[in-house]
């Protein structure tokens, strides 16, 4: 055993914090915004705080993870490599995760959308839509797509424009 540093509970639970925090940096922007689910103002600020700063801490604590495992590597059995290696891929996803728009990929602006004449839509009575009118040209958005895809890429009257909820 002389030169091997072991996996021992003074490394483990530094290891396993840095994996959870970094999951963490990651996970809970991704689960609190989100489509359709209610979002309170307090659990909103938390996750765009946490969404601001994930790129620099989630890879301090990849790379920290990966250098425990490093140090740690020769001395540990098959199965808590396995569980170091484990940790290392979910450190380093959700490095990897934070760098990404993945709110692009929930909610998809729409480049082009389609439109009926007023007579021909099939809204119900209390149905909510979001107004744009310049000079004779008008459109409605309904709200329930505005949850939906928060972004509407448009030309109202000749002049391009960007709706937005």
């Amino acid at each position: 055993m002389h030169g091997k540093v072991r996996f021992s509970p003074l490394i483990e639970l530094p290891f396993w914090f840095a994996v959870l925090s970094a999951s963490i940096f990651f996970f809970v922007p991704a689960y609190i915004i989100r489509p359709f689910k209610y979002q309170s103002p307090r659990a909103l600020a938390v996750a765009i705080e946490l969404k601001q700063r994930a790129p620099l801490a989630t890879l301090l604590l990849a790379v920290g993870t990966l250098a425990i495992v490093i140090a740690m590597w020769r001395g540990s059995s098959r199965f808590k490599r396995a569980l170091m290696i484990f940790g290392v891929v979910i450190a380093s996803g959700s490095a990897v995760m934070s760098r990404l728009n993945y709110f692009e990929w929930m909610f998809h602006p729409i480049v082009s959308p389609g439109f009926l004449s007023a007579s021909k839509a099939q809204l119900d009575a209390g149905e909510m839509v979001m107004a744009v009118r310049f000079g004779s040209d008008a459109r409605a958005y309904p709200i329930v797509q505005m949850a939906y895809h928060h972004v509407f890429n448009d030309e109202v009257g000749g002049i391009p424009i960007v709706v937005t909820y």
